[in-house]
């Protein structure tokens, strides 16, 4: 069998598999991982949130604070890269479960009197469960969705950060103002194990590109070449800016509000939900316009690239500006829109590597690239702690912090336009071109 009848064996199959559309029931099972995404954020932001009790209580300076919020995410790489590569072998049906499961159990421990060192352990070990939420939701919902058909379930599975905080901050502030942080985790570790109950009944293997003809057709590229390639290299970059002020949002966001300016926890609350209101627009906005795009010709180049890089520019010039604006509403708008900004990579960039990566290595890639940009997660709250704990006053330091981000932000956009370019990538691969049919105007660069 020569290799020009293996390559042609392998478009017919994509393309007989992609003329299929979207099968039956893909939609539930987007539903059930939107929600699982619900849980996901809803268990990030809770320190953050809980932030001003949790310093009082157990007296925490700002440097401790901020390694708590660094600790979640100490093995949260590691374990992304680990399951990723075993999603390549293990349906992810059960992955995902095994993952909603470590979740839940890693809360209750905080519903009694904790330690920082056990408040701490249990942080670690929740990152490490929460590490590869993203990218195995995201390789699940590609077994129910062809390529042209995945940016908008994409935004969907991301909204599920927005709606996690959206709907769990008044409620988790409910429980710390009325009742004690600690009960607040112990809600969400309830929450958790619905989850699963509802996973175990409804939860299904999507039936497109399983390790069936077209895997087993499809040529294998070299871990190597995926991971060098400029288009991997710059959705880490992209990313990595946009993670910092997402990681920054989690921790420090209702610090800022209750001790930077002065409100209650219980209007800090409220105020905690416009960052991710606004980025819920935007993630929604991005998946709409992309999808739009795509169908009326444009390259993933642009329709991905350029869509995804640009928000990311202009969220960091606002945020820039945050140091000159007067205390209150404006600066709040400033933090909330220029941050809110940066989600629109969040929908882009898993397609965009999708489009060139063998299905038989997607999920390892997917969650590598996951492990490396959330680096930045470990790094952000840490750096705005120390900044905090050495400024003359609390404004100026988290001011200073704010400016960091916003640099970053600048720069790992402007990364993104000069690297984005999914539209080659899968060419210069592997020596030949995309299926045809699989995206209108893929091999044409913007």
């Amino acid at each position: 069998m020569t290799t020009q009848a293996t390559s042609k064996r392998t478009s017919e199959g994509l393309s007989k598999g992609l003329s299929k559309g979207t099968p039956k029931g893909a939609w539930q099972i987007t539903f059930l991982l939107f929600l699982f995404m619900v849980v996901n954020f809803a268990d990030k932001i809770v320190v953050g949130l809980a932030g001003v009790p949790i310093m009082t209580d157990m007296k925490l300076s700002a440097e401790q604070f901020g390694l708590l919020g660094s600790s979640f995410f100490f093995l949260f790489s590691i374990s992304a890269i680990v399951v990723g590569f075993i999603v390549n072998k293990v349906p992810t049906r059960w992955v995902l479960l095994a993952l909603a499961v470590i979740w839940a159990l890693a809360q209750f421990p905080m519903v009694g009197t904790v330690s920082f060192t056990t408040l701490l352990i249990c942080r670690i070990v929740l990152g490490a469960g929460e590490g590869p939420a993203f990218s195995v939701a995201a390789h699940a919902i590609y077994k129910w969705f062809p390529d042209e058909k995945r940016t908008l379930p994409t935004a969907i599975l991301s909204q599920g950060s927005a709606f996690g905080v959206i709907l769990a901050v008044p409620a988790l502030n409910w429980i710390i103002v009325n009742h004690s942080w600690h009960y607040a985790f112990g809600a969400l570790g309830v929450v958790g194990l619905i989850w699963v109950a509802a996973w175990l009944a409804l939860g299904k293997e999507g039936p497109l590109e399983s390790t069936s003809a077209v895997t087993a057709d499809e040529p294998r590229i070299p871990y190597r070449k995926l991971l060098t390639s400029r288009t991997f290299i710059g959705c880490v970059a992209a990313t990595f800016g946009a993670y910092w002020a997402l990681s920054l949002g989690l921790t420090w966001f209702t610090p800022f509000i209750v001790k930077g300016l002065g409100f209650s926890q219980s209007q800090a609350g409220w105020i905690s939900i416009l960052p991710w209101v606004f980025g819920a627009t935007i993630v929604m906005l991005t998946g709409w316009i992309s999808q739009l795009m795509l169908t009326r010709g444009f390259t993933t180049r642009g329709a991905r690239g350029v869509l995804g890089s640009v928000p990311l520019i202009v969220g960091g010039a606002i945020l820039a500006m945050l140091p000159y604006a007067p205390p209150g509403g404006i600066m709040i708008a400033l933090l909330v829109i220029g941050s809110g900004l940066c989600g629109s990579i969040y929908v882009v960039c898993p397609p965009m590597l999708g489009e060139f990566t063998p299905v038989s290595q997607r999920g390892a890639i997917i969650a590598i690239y996951g492990a490396l940009y959330t680096i930045s997660g470990i790094l952000a709250p840490m750096v705005m702690g120390n900044v905090i704990q050495h400024a003359a006053t609390p404004i100026d330091g988290y001011m200073t912090g704010f400016t960091i981000n916003a640099v970053i932000m600048v720069g790992s956009g402007l990364l993104g336009l000069l690297l984005l370019w999914p539209n080659t990538e899968r060419a210069r691969l592997t020596g030949t071109s995309q299926p045809a049919g699989t995206i209108k105007g893929a091999m044409s660069p913007t």
